[in-house]
């Protein structure tokens, strides 16, 4: 999935790493002769790509980032007052992550994009990716709630 950079930091060894709009970082070290990216080296370098996208992986694979904090959690639902943007096709905003948290029955969250179709329940939060198109589908009785996270400020 492709993120754009918004900013550089150094790990504990001196490393570069971007951090991207998604909260992941990603390094982007220059080690010639394997990996050669000699702009990373210098801050008009880095701040050249600024905005420009990198493949993140962690989305990929809906690795929660560190860094984050919830900002908002919506009221309960049960079956009977799901609200109807739910059952449809919707995303977060950019930088947001989302849990899904079953506190009774389940509910199946699908990801069409990505082929993913996963069972939420007590023992499984849904992890809701940003801009990562969504919907959920109701099975049974159930009552849930979605918590809303992004970089603190």
């Amino acid at each position: 999935m492709k993120r754009a950079i918004v900013d550089f930091g150094q790990d504990d060894e001196g490393d570069w790493y971007a951090v991207l709009d998604c909260a992941h970082r990603q390094h982007v070290r220059h080690r010639p002769p394997f990996t050669s990216r000699p702009w990373v080296v210098s801050d008009s370098g880095r701040a050249g790509k600024l905005g420009q996208q990198l493949d993140c992986l962690r989305c990929d694979r809906f690795e929660w980032p560190e860094g984050i904090a919830m900002y908002k959690r919506t009221p309960d639902f049960d079956q009977d007052c799901v609200p109807k943007g739910f059952l449809a096709e919707h995303r977060t905003r950019k930088g947001v992550w989302a849990r899904i948290i079953v506190e009774q029955g389940s509910i199946l969250y699908h990801v069409d994009d990505r082929d993913v179709h996963q069972v939420i329940n007590q023992n499984v939060a849904g992890i809701i990716v940003p801009l990562l198109p969504h919907r959920v589908e109701v099975v049974g009785e159930v009552r849930f709630h979605v918590e809303f996270y992004a970089v603190e400020k």
